[in-house]
């Protein structure tokens, strides 16, 4: 059965101001779907608030996967229900290498007595790694430490194809990567398609969507989600930019708010 990861009139507000202002939004499993919209709109305050940041506070409304109250759960039993977040600042940290950090983080979300053995782990990320066209001595090096901007998406990719989440939220997995660096990325996303992953995938661009096709696309404005269609909504956005929504919709230009 596929997972659904469903928000329900989300409010959220960092610093006691409202950034998010009743947000609806599912998921399910199957599906990816594609988050729009001008800057300062909470679209990264969303992913942020769906996996726990500790700054921002959800006032109002609701999240659940399958189910679940996710508003509930720590940052990392977030982590072990099967969410992923792929962050547009990958974080480095040093003494922790790429191996160590997968092999521990896949063997949280088993359980103990439940663990990989180091064998196949070794097998899946070589095997992994070469798909995304990854230098195999990345391995042993420190958590992104060095990294450069496409080297670390691909880490992102790389962590999202092993641990197999149920639901994965993508915040600008495109940012910075050139033509190259974009297909194998898009690759890896493609590749995990199926019944049992969805994904959310914010985004100001449609080049990323010209490699990885939405079932849904969402635009967000003032905190909330405007307007939902297929594929040809971005095609249009592209084309058109977003006055036209907001010309449609009889919404003003709003204050571009800083999304920490």
């Amino acid at each position: 059965m596929s997972s659904t990861l469903s928000i329900k009139d989300l409010h959220v507000e960092i610093e006691g101001k409202e950034i998010l202002k009743g947000v609806n939004l599912e998921v399910k499993g199957g599906e990816i779907h594609a988050i729009m919209g001008p800057n300062g709109t909470g679209k990264s305050t969303l992913a942020s608030a769906i996996m726990g940041h500790p700054k921002y506070t959800v006032t109002k409304g609701s999240i659940t996967l399958d189910g679940q109250n996710v508003l509930e759960m720590a940052v990392d039993e977030r982590a072990r229900a099967g969410l992923f977040l792929g962050m547009q600042y990958p974080s480095e940290i040093t003494g922790v290498t790429n191996s160590d950090f997968l092999r521990s983080a896949i063997n949280a979300r088993r359980g103990e007595g439940n663990e990989i053995s180091l064998m196949k782990f070794i097998k899946s990320m070589d095997k992994t790694m070469q798909f995304l066209d990854m230098d195999i001595n990345m391995a042993q090096r420190y958590l992104n430490e060095g990294f450069s901007g496409g080297e670390k998406k691909r880490n992102e990719i790389l962590q999202l194809m092993m641990l197999e989440p149920k639901i994965a939220i993508l915040d600008e997995i495109d940012s910075g990567l050139d033509i190259d660096a974009l297909k194998v990325v898009s690759k890896g996303i493609n590749e995990m398609r199926g019944e049992n992953f969805g994904c959310l995938m914010i985004t100001h661009y449609q080049r990323l969507l010209n490699y990885i096709t939405p079932d849904v696309v969402h635009v967000m404005m003032q905190g909330r989600v405007v307007k939902t269609g297929g594929a040809e909504l971005a095609e249009r956005l592209e084309a058109e930019g977003y006055d036209w929504i907001k010309k449609e919709l009889g919404i003003e230009d709003e204050t571009v708010e800083t999304e920490a």
